[in-house]
Formats: C-alpha cells, sequence, structure tokens
C-alpha cells in the first residue's frame, strides 16, 4: 500500500524550469522537484515522472510546461492526449493513492513569466530570440546551463535586478485574463495561477 504524501511534486518540463523551480525553495518552503537533475524531457519521459509521482503517494502534481515545441505535430497530439489522462483525479483507494495532476502552461516558454517580473507584455513573438531579447532589456540572461549555475539562483537574480516575482504573479494572471478576453492563444503564462493555487493548498 502506498503512503500518501499530502505535497506538491513539481515537474519541470527542462532545465530552465528545473533550474527556476529549485530557486525558489526559500521561498516556497518543503517543495519537491523533478527530475533531480535538470534535463529537455520529452512527452515520454514527462510522464514517466507524473507516474512516478503517482506510485510515490504525492497529492497534487504540479506539470511544469513550454509550449513552443507543442504546436506542432504530432507532438501536440500527444500532448493534449496526455493531458487527457489526468482531467480527473486518480484514485487508487486499496494502494493508498488519491493524487490530481495540474499542467501549467506558458507560451512560448518560461522566460515569459521572468520577463513578467519586470514588465508586462502581450506581443507576439515569433521565436525565443526575440522574447529573450526584450528580457535581456532588464538583466543579462542566457539559457544556458553555465548561467543558470553561475547566477546563483535565477528567483533572487532577477529580484536582485529590480524584477518582483509578486508583479509577475500579478502580470501572468492579467495575461490569462486578456487572453480569453482576446481569445488568443499565445504569449500568456499560468505560472501565477500556479503560485497561487500552491499557497492555498499549503494553508
Amino acid at each position: 500500500m502506498g503512503k500518501q504524501r499530502n505535497t506538491i511534486l513539481f515537474i519541470g518540463d527542462g532545465p530552465t524550469e528545473v533550474f527556476y523551480l529549485k530557486s525558489l525553495s526559500d521561498v516556497y518552503k518543503g517543495i519537491t522537484i523533478k527530475p533531480d537533475y535538470p534535463k529537455h524531457t520529452n512527452l515520454q519521459e514527462l510522464e514517466a515522472k507524473i507516474v512516478e509521482g503517482i506510485q510515490l503517494g504525492y497529492r497534487y502534481i504540479f506539470c511544469v510546461i513550454d509550449m513552443d515545441n507543442k504546436g506542432e505535430e504530432p507532438i501536440r497530439t500527444q500532448y493534449v492526449k496526455l493531458k487527457s489522462k489526468y482531467v480527473k483525479p486518480i484514485n487508487k483507494p486499496k494502494q493508498g493513492i488519491f493524487s490530481e495532476v495540474f499542467f501549467f502552461e506558458t507560451h512560448l516558454c518560461t522566460e515569459l513569466f521572468f520577463l513578467y517580473y519586470f514588465a508586462y507584455t502581450s506581443r507576439s513573438y515569433k521565436d525565443q530570440d526575440s522574447l529573450l531579447k526584450d528580457l535581456n532589456n532588464y538583466c543579462e540572461y542566457i539559457k544556458t546551463e553555465d548561467f543558470f549555475k553561475k547566477c546563483k539562483g535565477l528567483h533572487a537574480y532577477f529580484e536582485k535586478h529590480g524584477g518582483k516575482l509578486t508583479q509577475a504573479i500579478k502580470n501572468s494572471n492579467r495575461s490569462l485574463i486578456e487572453k480569453e478576453k482576446d481569445n488568443r492563444n499565445y504569449t500568456f503564462s499560468e505560472l501565477g495561477k500556479m503560485f497561487e493555487q500552491f499557497e492555498s493548498i499549503k494553508k
């Protein structure tokens, strides 16, 4: 019988997400992050981590997803199929398991949420480079593991340069309101919603 963990498992879609989530350990106490080592994760590996989290008895599983590589077939269909598997909670009473899996998406990529630390935008980015250029107007940012390690924590690094997590959450939520209002499918982040849900669970 599994042992129910009334805690949240965060699963990063790639190195950026893992390094960022780990940098928040001082802000959000007691979070568990997978993978333990940063790497680019394909959908099969992502699902394997979800299944592992369920088997380990995590009550909540938060998946942090970049959408820049989810728009083309066959990945788009595979991703939609993966999400559909976890619309309902995983309930296995005999194994002592009850898990809810949530997907929190950012388009184009998590760097939009980083930009939201400093400013709001709803512009359509044609690629990551144009987004990173805007982020670099506020602080140096290089999408490499060497840079992530050198800055000694992405969250603290952004705040050191004048950004604020509270502002990022506010801007993120604004992007979702405008996304629905304008019926657009670009330049939005659900990470603000994710952090608010985390806070409500921890209360």
